[in-house]
């Protein structure tokens, strides 16, 4: 079992996630069972994000990781804010989305202005996230971090101050927790949901053959045996053993997967017009 050993900060977000390092060595962006969000978003993070990475995306490894009650003692910073109160974080096993890198030496960044996000080498993995958002009806808009890689002399990554010409960025997808419609667990479709907020990064798309490699994947990837596989993975007390619930959510996943041309038929045809070049 993966085991938090130190908190390294707070992070931004209305789940008050918290930055540790695990007994791996590795960093991880850790929600608790009692965010101010929903309990189940721990289980939308951890299957949301193994599904997205099942269909080929850029989603970061995640893990459940258990935080122990003297490690939460012994952490002042380890609290949960609600309204003018303060509650500490809730014990036992938790949702850990890993760090891609080491927090005192990775550049990460929210955002890019267009010129550096024209060089962003997976921009094109914009198109099968939204294939994942609208399935799993995010109702949230598209969150995603960027990495910026420089390559030296061995090809590896390099922590030296980066030159423009071997600087790369690339994206990682994060945020999974209001797939589902975040603590719902249904499905009120829109045709701006799940869009990432820059029209840039869907300029790759001329029509829905731009969308049918990750929905090809979709229907070949995702079966019943793989969600069964994965909702056993999560711990029962994320969604109060209610696992009656659970099944009715990933039948529902199974049954949804034809609708998604239609979902981004949709949002092809709001006001927004997000596919500039879709013909």
């Amino acid at each position: 079992m993966l085991r938090a050993v130190e908190q390294i900060r707070r992070m931004r977000g209305g789940a008050q996630a918290h930055l540790m390092r695990c007994s791996d060595g590795h960093y991880y962006v850790v929600k608790f069972q009692n965010n101010p969000q929903h309990r189940r978003i721990l289980v939308n993070e951890l299957l949301g994000t193994q599904l997205a990475a099942r269909l080929g995306l850029p989603a970061p490894p995640v893990a459940v990781v258990d935080v122990s009650a003297e490690l939460i003692r012994l952490t002042a910073d380890l609290m949960i804010e609600l309204g003018r109160g303060k509650y500490p974080c809730q014990a036992g096993l938790q949702f850990g989305s890993r760090y891609p890198g080491d927090p005192r030496t990775l550049s990460l960044h929210d955002f890019l202005p267009d010129e550096q996000l024209r060089e962003v080498e997976n921009l094109h993995d914009f198109a099968g996230m939204l294939v994942f958002d609208k399935w799993t009806c995010n109702t949230n808009g598209r969150q995603t971090v960027f990495l910026v890689e420089t390559s030296g002399v061995s090809g590896r990554a390099s922590t030296a101050a980066p030159d423009r010409a071997t600087m790369r960025y690339r994206t990682l997808m994060i945020d999974q927790g209001f797939c589902f419609n975040a603590g719902e667990w249904n499905f009120p479709d829109a045709p701006l949901r799940g869009l990432y907020a820059r029209q840039r990064v869907y300029e790759g798309v001329i029509g829905m053959e731009s969308f049918e490699p990750w929905l090809d994947r979709l229907n070949s990837r995702i079966t019943e045996s793989v969600l069964d596989d994965l909702s056993k993975q999560v711990p029962p007390e994320w969604y109060e053993d209610d696992q009656n619930t659970l099944y009715g959510l990933l039948e529902h996943l199974l049954r949804r997967r034809s609708r998604v041309p239609e979902l981004l038929l949709m949002a092809k045809r709001s006001n927004r017009q997000p596919f500039p070049n879709w013909t």
